[in-house]
């Protein structure tokens, strides 16, 4: 087979290119020419996704048979992808997230309504209201990137999986940690057990928030797998581990995996400082927890990177790769936290 990966350099990307070689596949990438993949096996299309039209002629005289976009963002992302190789390529499959649940819109305060049922299969209700972050930036990204007015994974499944004269898929991620994560998901807890610091101070929500995770790698093999399968076509998998830890599970086996012997402290929100409390726009109550039994079932998925392998190859990414701009004065927030410690230890409000 011949596999056509869009915007594949990235963070998930060159897994998913390295496993489609592994199965045997021939590959092209169409992305900027930023940053190349040292694959002499793989073909190269360089131009803008947003012309990515302009490149039918390079993908015709391909041939792939799938066409994998790793990044579409918006609706225009996605129908210049199928507009760019539809009649050439039999599918295309789109990289999803769970954020096209209800659940997300409870989580983010956007959507009023009961907490939604755990955990969310691919049948669950989608969100009412589209464009989640026109008015926010979601924590972990630095700079507002243009896109994100339009960003909404809902309307680039509709695009996929609802075009004549192409088949679709669609992959619906958790969250990702993993080399190469500009987001850095666990840095801060990692930063901290690097340093040495004596506490993690979170609040009692925070701690307890349920959301499902996976290491990039199991995503790629994921990806693989619904993009090799005739099984996967016209189908929506969720993907990430079969069991979600709260963040303090989390954080009590990145101290395993770092030898950390500090506490993990538990406060209220108004108790801690500033950069610690609980984000305006989330309620915690609402955990994101989805299933993953049908990718299980009809595709034969399972994790090929466990948790613990996966937090070590994070840490060793991030001592490699610092974070570039920290949000903060990191010695005002550890004199900050420090600060803190000592009022909730005076008070004896200490929760381990």
């Amino acid at each position: 087979m011949r596999s056509l990966v869009v915007g594949g350099t990235g963070f998930i990307g060159p897994a998913v290119v390295r496993g489609l070689l592994a199965v045997g596949h021939d590959v092209a990438i169409f992305h900027r020419g930023e940053h190349e993949l040292e694959l002499g096996e793989v073909a190269h299309v360089h131009g803008d996704r947003s012309r990515i039209r302009d490149h039918r002629d390079a993908f015709a005289r391909f041939r792939p048979d799938v066409a994998i976009d790793m990044r579409a963002m918006t609706e225009a992302d996605a129908r210049g992808t199928v507009d760019a190789v539809r009649g050439i390529a039999a599918r295309v499959l789109a990289v999803s997230s769970m954020d096209v649940y209800r659940a997300y819109g409870r989580l983010q305060s956007s959507e009023p309504g009961p907490l939604e049922q755990l955990p969310l299969t691919e049948d669950s209700p989608l969100r009412e209201h589209l464009y989640p972050y026109r008015d926010h930036t979601p924590a972990g990204i630095g700079q507002r990137p243009p896109w994100l007015d339009a960003y909404d994974k809902i309307l680039v499944e509709r695009a996929v999986l609802g075009t004549p004269g192409i088949a679709g898929t669609v992959v619906r991620l958790g969250m990702i940690h993993g080399e190469r994560d500009t987001q850095r998901r666990f840095y801060g807890e990692w930063k901290r057990m690097a340093d040495g610091r004596p506490a993690i101070l979170m609040t009692e929500r925070a701690w307890a928030f349920r959301a499902s995770r996976t290491h990039l790698a199991n995503v790629a093999h994921a990806i693989v797998l619904a993009a090799t399968n005739e099984r996967a076509v016209g189908r929506v998998y969720n993907v990430a581990e079969e069991q979600a830890l709260s963040y303090r599970e989390w954080a009590a086996l990145m101290a395993q995996v770092m030898g950390w012997k500090g506490e993990l402290v538990a406060a209220e929100n108004e108790r801690l400082p500033a950069h610690l409390r609980d984000d305006a726009h989330t309620t915690y109550e609402q955990h994101l927890v989805g299933s993953t039994e049908r990718i299980r079932r009809e595709l034969g998925y399972a994790e090929v990177v466990g948790r613990e392998e996966g937090l070590r190859r994070a840490f060793e990414w991030y001592a490699q790769a610092p974070a570039p701009d920290p949000p903060g004065d990191e010695k005002a927030e550890y004199a900050a936290e420090d600060a803190a410690l000592v009022t909730l230890r005076g008070s004896a409000v200490l929760k381990g």
